[in-house]
Order: C-alpha cells, then sequence, then structure tokens
C-alpha cells in the first residue's frame, strides 16, 4: 500500500470516528463508477464461455463473456480486427490481471487516503505512518525498498500468477492451479459465467478508478476531486 507524510504532528491522536469518516467519503465516490459498471454483470444476456472447438481462424466475439448492455460488444482500437481465438484468450488474460491489480491499488488508495496505516516501519528510521499517499510514495521509499517490490512483483508474475495446464483450471484467468477452491466448484454454471462477469466489470471500472486518481493527483494534488464537489473534500496529503 502506498503511504502518505503526516501534515500535523499530532496525526497519532486523530479520533478514530474522524478518520472513519474520511475513509467513508472516499469510498463513496470512488467506488461510484465501479459500482455502476459492476452492475451491468447482473443486468446483462446469459453469456456463455468460449468454446474449445473453436477453429483457430478469424472470427467475432460479440458472445464473449464480457460484451452486455449498454455498450455490448466495442473494440474501438480494433485489436481483434482478424484474431484468433489465442489472440482473444491473451488479451483477457491481461485484461483480468490488470483488473485485479487496479482492484487492489484502488483499494489500497483509498485506505492509506483515510489515515491507515501499518504499525512500525517500512525501512530503518522510515515509519509506515511518513510514507504518504498515491505516487508521492515513489519518493520516499529507499531505492532498496522499491527494488524488493519490483522483485516481488516478478515472482509473483513468473511463479505464481498464471496459468497451469493440466491442473484443472476452467477458464482464462483461473489461477486456482489446483491449489485453490473456496467453493468454486459448488456453483452451476450459470453463477460462475455471472461471478467472473461481475469481476471483469470490477477489473474495468477500478482500472479507470485508479488512472483517474493518478491523473488527478499530479494535475492539482486532490485526486478525490468527486468528493470536494459534493461537499465532503477528503485531506490528501
Amino acid at each position: 500500500l502506498h503511504m502518505r507524510v503526516t501534515a500535523r504532528a499530532n496525526h497519532s491522536t486523530v479520533p478514530a470516528r474522524n478518520r472513519a469518516a474520511r475513509l467513508t467519503h472516499s469510498i463513496s465516490a470512488v467506488m461510484f463508477a465501479q459500482i455502476l459498471v459492476s452492475a451491468l454483470a447482473f443486468n446483462g444476456p446469459a453469456m456463455r464461455a468460449p468454446s474449445a472447438s473453436r477453429s483457430a481462424v478469424s472470427m467475432g466475439f460479440e458472445s464473449e463473456l464480457g460484451a452486455q448492455p449498454p455498450l455490448g460488444f466495442i473494440d474501438p482500437l480494433n485489436l481483434l480486427d482478424g484474431a484468433d481465438q489465442e489472440r482473444f484468450d491473451r488479451l483477457r488474460f491481461v485484461e483480468i490481471k490488470h483488473g485485479r491489480i487496479c482492484m487492489l491499488a484502488v483499494l489500497g488508495h483509498v485506505v492509506t487516503s483515510a489515515g491507515i496505516r501499518l504499525p512500525g516501519e517500512l525501512a530503518y528510521g522510515l515509519p509506515f505512518a511518513d510514507v504518504p499517499t498515491g505516487l508521492a510514495a515513489l519518493s520516499v521509499v529507499p531505492a532498496a525498498g522499491l527494488a524488493q517490490i519490483f522483485a516481488f512483483v516478478g515472482f509473483l508474475e513468473l511463479a505464481v500468477m498464471k496459468d497451469i495446464e493440466g491442473t484443472g483450471n476452467e477458464f482464462v484467468g483461473d489461477f486456482r492451479n489446483g491449489a485453490l477452491d473456496f467453493g468454486w466448484d459448488s456453483f452451476d454454471e450459470e453463477t460462475k459465467l455471472s461471478k467472473r462477469a461481475i469481476e471483469l466489470n470490477n477489473g474495468r471500472a477500478a482500472q479507470m478508478g485508479i488512472l483517474a486518481l493518478m491523473v488527478h493527483e499530479k494535475l492539482d494534488g486532490n485526486p478525490y476531486i468527486i468528493n470536494s464537489l459534493l461537499g465532503s473534500p477528503v485531506a490528501f496529503n
């Protein structure tokens, strides 16, 4: 989680209810767009999983998971022109993974903006409480710390967050790899498709959400501009 520098010396004495209120205000606006997009997963028509028997030639993907009202199938950059199933699956794999990362990023941004911090130190002489939220955290985290972060991400990318063939995975982005389940196999096919659509839409909303937070942080230092417009400004860094 990105952290923010404490602006006041008495930061540790802020009442818990004030921090809870800030967290509520942050969540209300940032998650607004995400709720709208994810709700589409409940209203879309029945969707089917990709067929394994499709020919690996140019084909249409209008009925794939995620192509649902109000936009339906949309490909403004024509990334799927002439694409086969393998190309589509690769793009879907990347989309799902980016969505999951961005959902964690939005959550971390909201939580740390509310003043919630881990105890102890991030590095020697650098308490978590002194690390700012958002992109500003990169300016205070030591180079060795950044290297550790990138190394850990690389390890997850190469050894953990991947689809291992022959382990019973059911779809692109299924990283259970025969080790995790959490009750997934107890759902019927319709429920599984619905949950996958919800995750896909939440991930799409989160990608837009974290991008907006970063852009507004650099523009005017007020990533939660919607809160300000609604009369509930969020103190940031």
